[in-house]
């Protein structure tokens, strides 16, 4: 069952990564735009709110179930005692802690904006917690021209 579930766990995060990037990267367009503009918080808006959490959160438990099966995360740290930062480390500390922080982020700014009065504290909450938490995850993303690990923009089945 590991060999099956792991590659496709796998290609679900790396997946999930690009929703998880634009629904976020959207939502901070929504706010910006109804901060700037003085708009009202539609109903389409909170629904991005909540679906952009949401995804985040998927995202995350996916993210957790490849950790605890990964045959990567459990090499020895001491592989390579002369390089502090290498990919083990990345990923067994780094990644978790960084995308756990920014799901954080996002679900704070998303109940924060949730429970707000007016329109524009709500657009302001959204547009600081999620681009707080978008910096986070475009640091810690495994990118393919990151110095510390890289990884494939698609990665296949």
């Amino acid at each position: 069952m590991f060999f099956t579930m792991y590659p496709l766990l796998l290609f679900l995060h790396s997946f999930l990564r690009w929703l998880v990037l634009g629904s976020l990267v959207y939502s901070i367009y929504i706010s910006y735009n109804g901060k700037a503009g003085n708009l009202k918080f539609t109903k389409t808006t909170n629904q991005w709110r909540h679906w952009t959490a949401t995804i985040a959160h998927v995202q995350l438990l996916l993210g957790m179930a490849i950790y605890v099966q990964s045959p990567f995360v459990m090499y020895q740290l001491m592989d390579n005692p002369n390089k502090i930062l290498n990919e083990q480390t990345f990923f067994r500390y780094l990644h978790l802690i960084m995308m756990m922080v920014a799901v954080i982020l996002i679900t704070i700014g998303s109940a924060k904006a949730k429970r707000l009065k007016s329109d524009h504290e709500k657009f302001n909450t959204m547009l600081t917690w999620f681009a707080f938490a978008l910096v986070v995850i475009l640091i810690a993303i495994p990118w393919p021209f990151s110095p510390l690990t890289s990884r494939p923009l698609v990665r296949g089945m």
